[in-house]
């Protein structure tokens, strides 16, 4: 291997421009337990966006690689791992035992190479390119468990989801509507909508020009609290802020508001009555696990799914394609080939 390498540093926080390629960051090498990963592809997450401008009470090590989300090939093996080879196709679960997640506490995939320990290593199928594993772990994987693994969602329950075109968002559509359900996608743009559609989506809201609360009530009907008549099914909502008290008024009596995360601000505005009255069950999701990924991960060999990329982009063009998802200009995931 190469002594130096190519990637994508953050120094100090602040903007996306910040970031700075440089093509004579040290390689890794693999001490005991770890291995290193020749990276084939790598994906950006919103979650990226919030490390480049700093998160209170999180503390980054200066400078780091970014990047939580790595697909690649194993070129280095250090003592004591067992059960790989080089050669080997992997996925990488972000999470770095006892430390934190790449990318923000330890380098992470938007370079050439990078050093993983040997847990975190999952087999990538034969059928599986780099390009779509790295898209799964945050987005993928998230939805998986949030939809699949905690059973939140059966056939025929109308699905109303929020910001459907991002990385999540696109994984619930087409995992809500695998699996059944009646899906309406809310999305800003008339290009992201008819997109939606093409993904299954049955229906599509601009949020930007139409209240998805007063839609939903006009399609389904006001949700009764004496009958389990109107309302949606589930409302997915991961944006927060301003989406959170109108996500409340149109689920059904015995509905289902699922949350992963809170892009939009994570202290809404919260209306009580609404949950007692309507005996709202309110779910949360956090990350994901090994055994989401592999199954993410067969469902695209048997060619059940397949992961939404707006774009493929050099290293050199990482941090513009970082940019997109911060100003909303993505449908799916941005990866980046170093």
């Amino acid at each position: 291997m190469p002594a130096t390498m190519k990637a994508l540093l953050l120094k100090q926080h602040g903007d996306v421009s910040d970031l700075v390629v440089v093509d004579d960051y040290p390689v890794p090498t693999a001490d005991a337990g770890h291995v290193v990963i020749r990276v084939g592809a790598s994906s950006f997450n919103y979650h990226d966006v919030f490390t480049v401008k700093g998160m209170p009470g999180i503390k980054v090590p200066m400078p780091v690689i970014i990047g939580l989300d790595m697909a690649g090939e194993i070129t280095e093996l250090g003592d004591g791992v067992e059960g790989w080879s080089i050669g080997d196709r992997v996925l990488v679960n972000p999470l770095y035992p006892n430390k934190g997640l790449m990318g923000e506490m330890l380098d992470g995939g938007m370079a050439q190479y990078c050093k993983v320990s040997a847990g975190q290593l999952i087999r990538m199928p034969d059928k599986v390119s780099f390009v779509d594993a790295a898209s799964l772990p945050v987005a993928y994987g998230t939805a998986h468990r949030m939809l699949v693994t905690h059973k939140t969602v059966k056939a025929g329950d109308k699905v109303l989801i929020l910001g459907a075109s991002g990385g999540v968002g696109t994984g619930c559509v087409m995992l809500a509507k695998q699996m059944g359900c009646e899906v309406i996608a809310c999305a800003g743009s008339e290009d992201k909508m008819a997109r939606l559609k093409e993904l299954g989506a049955d229906h599509v809201v601009n949020y930007r020009e139409t209240d998805f609360s007063k839609w939903a009530i006009e399609k389904y009907g006001k949700p009764q609290r004496r009958t389990y008549e109107g309302g949606v099914d589930v409302v997915i909502n991961f944006t927060g802020g301003d989406t959170w008290a109108p996500s409340l008024k149109c689920v059904k009596r015995g509905g289902s508001i699922l949350t992963c995360g809170a892009t939009a601000g994570h202290d809404p505005k919260e209306d009580l009555r609404y949950i007692w009255s309507f005996e709202l069950k309110i779910i949360g999701s956090n990350s994901f696990y090994d055994d989401d990924l592999s199954a993410l991960m067969d469902m695209i060999q048997e060619g059940a799914l397949k992961p939404v990329v707006d774009k493929e982009l050099p290293l050199e063009e990482a941090a513009e394609g970082l940019r997109m998802i911060r100003d909303r200009e993505v449908m799916g995931k941005i990866v980046v080939t170093p």
